[in-house]
């Protein structure tokens, strides 16, 4: 995990020893898993250490993680940002949703194999359960990353966070006209865009960036639409 360890110091953080080796266990677990499903195409084990663990750890360079804070990992898929960012802060309380069955499956068995706490899969489509009042505008922080177009994540991630919350996306590439497109529903989302951040790792040389909106009035209760019509009819 020498990749990670570096990596993870230019952000300021020093990885322990214990860390490491639940990063070791995700690892092996990830690829003994992915020989059986589509869990990720990045299987090289330097590259799932740049690209996958230390990718997901940028976010702390946008948002602190306190203990207690209530964090949700919007299509969390093999469980990226969401549970690198739980391994490094513990103590925060993170929501894993995914829709695919196949993969809740996988994230029950990382968490209990890293045996980490305070982490709560669902298995449910973001549009189905924005609108159950035990998740909406319950967080104080929404992650998504790979999940879709920049319009259609945020309509799918900010209803999760609560008023003063942030919401923040993963990015790589041209990102530009899709920023643009997405300020109309970033607006009627409740949120205004605060930034898009670059990451600036020499070890990610492909123009990652994060894109931290903040939620400033509640969603209005129609939104997310129904499932399917994000992706098919995004807010442009």
């Amino acid at each position: 995990m020498k990749t990670l360890i570096s990596g993870a110091r230019k952000l300021g953080i020093e990885l322990t020893s214990r860390q490491l080796d639940k990063f070791e266990v995700y690892y092996h677990e990830l690829i003994e898993w992915n020989k059986r499903m589509n869990l990720t195409r990045i299987t090289d084990y330097e590259e799932v250490q740049l690209k996958h663990f230390l990718d997901s750890l940028t976010v702390l360079t946008a948002v602190q993680l306190t203990d207690g804070l209530r964090v949700i990992d919007v299509g969390a898929g093999a469980g990226m940002p969401g549970l690198p960012l739980k391994i490094v802060s513990p103590g925060i309380d993170l929501t894993l949703l995914e829709a695919t069955g196949k993969k809740t499956k996988f994230l029950e068995h990382i968490v209990g194999k890293l045996g980490l706490d305070g982490v709560d899969i669902v298995s449910s489509r973001a549009e189905e359960i924005g609108h159950n009042a035990m998740y909406r505008e319950k967080f104080s922080l929404a992650l998504s990353r790979a999940v879709a177009p920049l319009p259609v994540a945020v309509e799918l991630s900010l209803p999760f966070c609560q008023v003063g919350g942030l919401c923040v996306t993963l990015k790589k590439g041209k990102i530009e006209e899709e920023v643009q497109q997405s300020l109309k529903a970033i607006a009627i989302m409740g949120g205004t865009l605060r930034e898009v951040k670059p990451v600036a790792l020499a070890e990610l040389d492909d123009k990652r960036y994060l894109v931290i909106i903040e939620k400033l009035k509640l969603t209005p209760p129609q939104y997310p639409r129904r499932p399917g019509i994000p992706a098919k009819k995004p807010i442009i």
